[in-house]
């Protein structure tokens, strides 16, 4: 089963379990491990992001393909690779705190997702 979004516990997704069916009622009783998961799944997209605005292809293919094995829809890995488009920039950018380094501050743009994007990412995984 694919998932639609971020926002939607993986776990439950993968196997089918549905809210208030016995099964949800058992993974209830672990809040922990169920946030727990949801974040792993979070971080694997959350990588990809950064291993591709970085320029570092095969560590974000890595992640990537853990995000498919994990039951990430492709509407998902589309909306990444979009992101990591999107962010990409030429730098450092940067301010140091006041001091002898302030001198090599740089101005530079700041990323925001768009709205297409963060629809598809859901409003967690777009904020990260």
């Amino acid at each position: 089963m694919k998932m639609s979004g971020t926002d939607a516990d993986v776990i439950d997704a993968l196997v089918g379990i549905t809210p208030g069916s016995p099964l949800d009622a058992i993974r209830a009783r672990r809040p922990e491990a169920r946030a727990h998961a949801q974040a792993t799944y979070r971080a694997l997209a959350v990588g990809a992001f950064v291993a591709g605005v970085h320029g570092a292809t095969a560590i974000a293919d890595c992640y990537a393909e853990r995000l498919a094995e994990s039951g990430a829809s492709a509407a998902l890995k589309e909306a990444i690779d979009a992101a990591v488009k999107e962010a990409r920039t030429n730098g450092p950018y940067g301010r140091y705190p006041a001091g002898p380094l302030s001198r090599e501050d740089t101005a530079g743009s700041s990323y925001r997702v768009g709205a297409a994007i963060r629809r598809t990412l859901g409003p967690r995984l777009a904020a990260a």
